[in-house]
């Protein structure tokens, strides 16, 4: 008796370690659903875009809470302009959100400090043309109509359409810092001088507050701030040429109805950063494998799975 007394409760110790270690592993998977059990820690820094900011905000939201809790992941939004500045120095930041890809003269910064840096595409965004509420009458506007209010060649309503009031456009946008002021700039007016007296701000709820208080405002920012401000400022439909369309998730692509005014929106790594740093290496690729599954929340149209998928397999490769 003495002796299966012994067995049993050897088989007991057995089983209790065996089931301890199976909790142990199911804990490690559901702290980091990347697939790699590996606990991290440190900081992450990202700067950049105010356009970006929503979305790379959510994004570390989800990884601090879902992936790797022991990590911080600090998001800043300076503007993209800005943000490219305190990334292309040394020990800059790790990330540069960007509402425009780089230029020229960055990548040549960028080449004398010997930075190594990756671009990657997060996902689409439509520059929304705004009203104000109150204003019932610009509610569609041609694709020229609105390049030529933002080239002063309009001053008022009454210019556009005689049966308008006469009262005096004032333009709203975000300013130089801003990579979709720059976008705007450059694609949309195809680099012509905007009007003089437009009002240009750095901060975007800055921008809605105007738009919201001035009835003859019309103004310019990206679609997931209409989005969130749909009870303060009103969308102008665009007519591209087939009738009037309003910035949606639907309508925003690079081959769609809203194609002219849709771009993409991107981060930039620095490569160096991620293969000193775990912890910015595995964010960059958790990113990149989960964006699409938010990027609606916060007015991204996504991008196209394979191309989501292909950029995180390529960070893969750095490791």
């Amino acid at each position: 008796m003495k002796k299966m007394s012994k067995i049993l409760v050897l088989s007991i110790f057995t089983l209790l370690l065996i089931a301890l270690a199976a909790c142990g592993s199911d804990d490690e998977s559901a702290g980091n659903q990347n697939g790699d059990n590996k606990e991290l820690e440190g900081s992450v820094v990202v700067d950049g875009s105010g356009t970006v900011y929503p979305l790379m905000a959510k994004m570390a939201e989800e990884y601090m809470i879902n992936s790797q809790p022991n990590v911080s992941v600090e998001v800043s939004r300076s503007g993209t302009s800005a943000g490219f500045e305190t990334f292309l120095i040394e020990n800059g930041t790790d990330f540069n959100d960007a509402s425009r890809t780089i230029k020229e003269e960055e990548k040549a910064k960028a080449e004398e400090l010997g930075m190594n840096i990756k671009q990657l595409k997060l996902a689409l965004d439509g520059i929304s043309i705004v009203v104000n509420p109150e204003n019932d009458f610009a509610t569609e506007l041609t694709e020229q109509q609105v390049i030529d209010i933002f080239l002063g060649k309009y001053t008022k309503w009454s210019d556009i359409n005689s049966d308008w009031p006469s009262d005096k456009i004032q333009t709203y946008g975000p300013n130089e810092n801003h990579g979709t002021y720059e976008f705007f700039y450059e694609n949309i007016l195809d680099e012509q001088d905007m009007v003089g007296d437009a009002n240009l701000q750095q901060e975007y709820s800055t921008l809605v507050k105007l738009v919201s208080e001035d009835k003859n405002a019309i103004g310019f920012f990206g679609f997931g701030y209409y989005d969130n401000n749909k009870d303060k400022v009103k969308a102008v439909g665009i007519d591209f040429g087939n009738g009037p369309v309003k910035p949606s998730l639907e309508t925003i692509s690079e081959d769609g109805p809203y194609a002219n005014f849709t771009r993409p929106v991107f981060t930039y790594l620095n490569v160096d950063h991620a293969k000193e740093k775990p912890q910015v290496l595995d964010y960059a690729i958790w990113v990149m494998e989960n964006v699409n599954n938010y990027a609606g929340e916060v007015g991204f149209a996504p991008l196209p799975k394979e191309e989501a998928e292909k950029l995180a397999n390529e960070l893969k490769e750095l490791k």
